[in-house]
């Protein structure tokens, strides 16, 4: 397995694996009263869930295209940030939503 393939592995456990405890506040909710943190952290905990299948297959298929020889070792990291950038920023257009839902 190649460092990229494990990075990319890793990002995905590190979504998927989110504090349990409401002192560890992820950034996005830090802005909020405290009061309000826990339930940012729920909501932010549960978009990362939401999105864990489809970040997976994005890696699932940088990968393929790696192997393939269509992108190399740069164009594959490029795009793998362009990708989380973009993803989390719509994860936190998302959270802010719901949150003025609350």
């Amino acid at each position: 397995m190649n460092p990229l393939w494990c990075s990319l592995v890793v990002l995905v456990l590190g979504l998927a694996i989110t504090p349990s405890r409401a002192s560890a506040i992820d950034p996005p909710c830090d802005k909020y009263p405290s009061a309000k943190q826990p339930r940012c952290m729920e909501i932010w905990t549960a978009l990362n869930k939401e999105d864990g299948p489809l970040i997976a297959q994005f890696g699932l298929d940088q990968q393929k295209r790696r192997e393939e020889g269509k992108i190399n070792a740069q164009q594959h990291l490029a795009e793998n940030m362009t990708f989380i950038k973009q993803s989390t920023e719509k994860r936190i257009e998302r959270l802010k939503e719901r949150m003025a839902r609350e």
